[in-house]
């Protein structure tokens, strides 16, 4: 919940109950004028809205004050509640004591109701608005934090910098007496370096002959090595070839013997039941005459099994046949 929303629900607050003290301000002068001018002098009469007026002053005075107290975190004190149930409770006697006079409980709770939603809602208004002032504050104290560790987390970054900036000045200096002092023991070693050189070049060039010599070695017996296993990989690739065309064929060979099986199991189930007794269903029929096709049967033969007529048998026995061989041969697609 941000501000905004707070600010949403206390103007809603506050609408919601002056709305609600107006029409109950209202409906009360309109209850107990009639009553108060019942019982005063007809020469006072005019005096009779006087009274809810006081009253719902004095109601009007507590709601705001107290609305002004909770968005402050103040409290008033007892007088204050004294005040607001006082006024609450002579507000609903007034409203219902003409309906009580005449003994008329449906006109008691009619009129009951306005007094009774004020006082529920000055007290409720007062809780809300007490809790919007908790709320307010605490979002407050949440944002004063913030920006207070935004402040510390930029001084700390400030030092933080100020820290860096001197240790680099310190590093700084530090490098350049190192460096000195370098260049001073460079120029005490550069007289022995040369002397050492020209010793240490006549034992490299003895140990750049004997490095050269390994080195040659060294590759000769990688190139050996080398052709050796070269040598070895394409055996074992061409063997791995050799095998798998073996098992490629034999997995073949295998596919092939179970379609064939699994396909003569079919055809000995279609044609093992018999003459039908009756036409079969189009997609069955044509399975039976594939399978009679293949066995070879007469086409009366593969009539009677599937029921159909001599001549649709035959049209199908034409379309398994190879056009390419004019007939002799059959088209059996494997499955």
């Amino acid at each position: 919940m941000n501000a905004a929303h707070i600010r949403s629900a206390e103007r809603a607050l506050s609408v919601g109950t002056w709305l609600i003290v107006a029409g109950a301000v209202l409906y009360s002068v309109l209850t107990v004028t009639p009553l108060a001018a019942a019982h005063t002098p007809a020469k006072w009469s005019w005096t009779a809205p006087i009274l809810p007026l006081v009253v719902d002053a004095a109601v009007v005075i507590v709601v705001r004050l107290d609305a002004v107290l909770a968005r402050l975190g103040g409290h008033g004190g007892r007088w204050p509640v004294v005040l607001r149930w006082m006024t609450g409770c002579m507000t609903l006697a007034l409203n219902v004591a003409d309906s009580a006079l005449k003994n008329d409980l449906v006109g008691v709770a009619v009129h009951a109701v306005a007094p009774l939603l004020l006082i529920v809602t000055a007290e409720t208004g007062l809780a809300y608005r007490r809790a919007i002032a908790a709320a307010v504050n605490a979002l407050e104290e949440k944002q004063r934090t913030e920006r207070e560790q935004r402040e510390r987390a930029v001084a700390e970054q400030r030092e933080d910098a100020a820290r860096r900036a001197r240790e680099e000045r310190e590093h700084a200096a530090a490098l350049a007496r190192e460096q000195r002092e370098h260049e001073a023991r460079m120029a005490r070693e550069q007289a022995e370096r040369e002397d050492r050189a020209r010793r240490e070049d006549r034992e490299r060039e003895q140990a750049r002959e004997h490095v050269e010599r390994e080195e040659r070695e060294r590759r000769e017996r990688e190139r050996e090595q080398l052709q050796r296993e070269r040598e070895r990989r394409e055996r074992e690739a061409a063997e791995r070839v050799a095998r798998e065309q073996r098992e490629r064929v034999e997995r073949e060979r295998r596919e092939r013997v179970e379609r064939e099986e699994r396909a003569a199991r079919e055809r000995a189930a279609l044609l093992s039941a018999g003459p039908a007794t009756e036409k079969l269903k189009e997609d069955r029929a044509r399975a039976v005459v594939r399978a009679a096709c293949v066995e070879g049967l007469p086409v009366r033969a593969a009539a009677e099994l599937c029921g159909w007529s001599v001549g649709w048998v035959s049209a199908r026995y034409a379309e398994h046949r190879d056009p390419s061989t004019g007939g002799a041969e059959l088209a059996i697609a494997s499955n």
